[in-house]
């Protein structure tokens, strides 16, 4: 028998948190395999669909089994999920057959779900992307051509975090879409997710103690995105989601990252739908990060 896991309809962000809320129920004591519903999804985004993954991996960690997943029944949603390679990586995660080599087409708009299991996938992943960020920035979000070659450095800082930090594998995926109604431009949304040890659990061996029990997913986040603070006592280390952050903050987008059971925003834009901070959230393990960036029009 299975216990069974509905995917929210609208699988993003918000929807990430009703799903992981569900998977709290599942328990190292649960014997049954585990079986994510997602036959009524109707929307995903990078974030959604990777955090299915994620959610799989946990899944899969408790129990001791894969868990098993319903495809959704829309065929537009069908058909994106293809088009970012859900099915050629879910085999990792779920008990699923290897589907044969994808038969569409390589798409500007989109950079496809790429797991990230060393340093080697870092750069391969800053190759794939370089190949279409020129046409994606340049030509449909109209920026310069150093700020190519910015988002490809981003890129690479990010994904760097997870073999440097996480000490686990992950993910990464991006996505254009029109903001027609909120923000009245296109943007690129990027998603990168781990299961690893977490920012709290990072940085913990450095800062904990000096915090004592005020320390926390949300104060480590605080530490590590504002202020700089890293698990490592080399000058200098700790600047890469500084960095990050005032790159985005020029770009006016908005950048988040999920950890432990806080997440927090920093810049926050009055077209987005993110919370400086938030605590008290279902505890999931990693970190989970979502960059928007919207494109760029003159005198801005």
């Amino acid at each position: 028998m299975s216990r069974v896991i509905e995917v929210p309809e609208v699988l993003d962000h918000k929807g990430f948190e009703v799903l992981i809320e569900a998977l709290s129920q599942v328990t190292q004591q649960d014997a049954a395999r585990v079986l994510f519903n997602a036959k009524h999804v109707r929307w995903t985004s990078p974030y959604g669909l990777i955090g299915l993954l994620a959610a799989g991996r946990v899944a899969r960690e408790r129990t001791g089994f894969a868990p098993s997943i319903e495809a959704p029944d829309n065929r537009e949603v069908r058909g994106y999920w293809e088009r970012m390679d859900f099915w050629h990586v879910a085999p990792d995660v779920y008990d699923l057959e290897p589907v044969p080599a994808r038969s569409h087409g390589t798409s500007d708009a989109l950079l496809e779900i790429t797991p990230i299991r060393s340093h080697h996938d870092v750069h391969a992943v800053v190759e794939r992307v370089r190949e279409r960020a020129a046409t994606i920035l340049l030509n449909k979000l109209h920026y310069t051509r150093p700020s190519v070659i910015q988002f490809s450095v981003l890129l690479s800082e990010v994904c760097q975090n997870i073999i440097e930090h996480a000490e686990a594998d992950g993910w990464v995926c991006a996505q254009t879409y029109n903001y027609r109604e909120r923000l009245g431009r296109d943007v690129v949304m990027l998603a990168v997710m781990d299961v690893g040890i977490g920012f709290e659990g990072s940085l913990s061996a450095e800062h904990s103690r000096r915090h004592g029990e005020r320390w926390s997913a949300g104060m480590a986040l605080e530490r590590a995105l504002l202020h700089g603070e890293s698990r490592h006592r080399d000058p200098g280390r700790g600047q890469g989601l500084q960095a990050i952050r005032r790159q985005v903050d020029r770009w006016h987008g908005e950048l988040a990252i999920r950890s432990g059971d806080a997440m927090i925003a920093s810049p926050t834009q009055e077209w987005g739908d993110l919370d400086p901070m938030r605590t008290g959230l279902e505890n999931f393990p990693g970190a989970q990060i979502l960059v928007v960036m919207p494109a760029h029009v003159e005198n801005e």
